[in-house]
């Protein structure tokens, strides 16, 4: 069996280095200069001087106890890495991922565990790993349900007409919404303040809209309308503190 040996310009190309370097280099993109790279640039240094001017011993001394501390703070970095990404495990996390051409995403979800690689240490999100390097913040697990809660408050809102359009028809749906409102924590009422107070600012109006409707109608506020149960946050409208903040409602005396 024949043996094929590539040669190139009439020397032998020896491809299983081209090869290691290649695999090497990929696995160090994106990262900053290692000591391995380090330690390459100054054997090409000892190589290519200057015979003539060659570099003195004490230089040499220099750049090798400078690449001692190198290693021993990538060593210590790696520990620390590890020990931080320990921390993690259970914990919700939000990674902020750039791909190869730059763009910028977020992941977020619960740490799985952490794989060591070298130098590098990776956490696990659902099955996906993602270097430590990429951790953008550690939350909560309340705050990540306020998160969910405030954006289903806001898709709810917005499911309703507006105030000039609003009619007697929508009076179950403002109900489930205001009463879903009221059963929320103090922390998530206030996330919702923060993060979608036109939201909040919108049913605050529907809700008194609502009251005015059903007093135009001649009917009662007692008929558990987005009023009944002191909606707190919407405002403080009338119809808000129940029937007996709504004078006149309409029930014969």
């Amino acid at each position: 069996m024949a043996i094929m040996i590539p040669v190139e310009d009439g020397k032998i190309v020896d491809t299983s280095a081209s090869s290691n370097s290649l695999s090497n280099e990929t696995k160090r993109s994106n990262s900053t200069l290692d000591k391995e790279a380090f330690l390459q640039l100054l054997v090409a240094q000892m190589k290519y001087q200057d015979p003539l001017e060659p570099t003195s011993n004490t230089e040499y001394i220099s750049q090798l106890a400078t690449f001692s501390t190198l290693e021993e703070m990538q060593n210590m970095n790696s520990t620390m890495q590890a020990s931080q990404a320990s921390d993690l495990v259970g914990r919700t996390v939000i990674m902020k991922v750039t791909s190869s051409v730059g763009d910028t995403s977020y992941v977020s979800g619960k740490v799985d565990y952490i794989q060591k690689e070298g130098n590098k240490t990776y956490v696990s999100i659902e099955g996906n790993l993602y270097n430590i390097d990429d951790l953008d913040r550690v939350v909560d697990d309340d705050y990540m349900t306020a998160v969910g809660i405030t954006a289903e408050f806001v898709e709810q809102v917005a499911s309703m007409p507006s105030v000039n359009k609003l009619t007697l028809e929508n009076k179950d749906k403002l109900l489930a919404i205001a009463k879903a409102y009221d059963s929320l924590t103090d922390y998530q009422k206030v996330h919702i303040a923060k993060y979608a107070p036109e939201a909040l600012q919108t049913l605050q109006e529907l809700v008194k809209k609502m009251d005015e409707l059903i007093k135009e109608a001649g009917g009662s506020t007692d008929d558990k309308d987005p009023g009944d149960d002191k909606t707190e946050g919407t405002g403080g409208s009338e119809g808000t503190e129940g029937s007996e903040g709504t004078e006149g409602s309409g029930k014969p005396e």
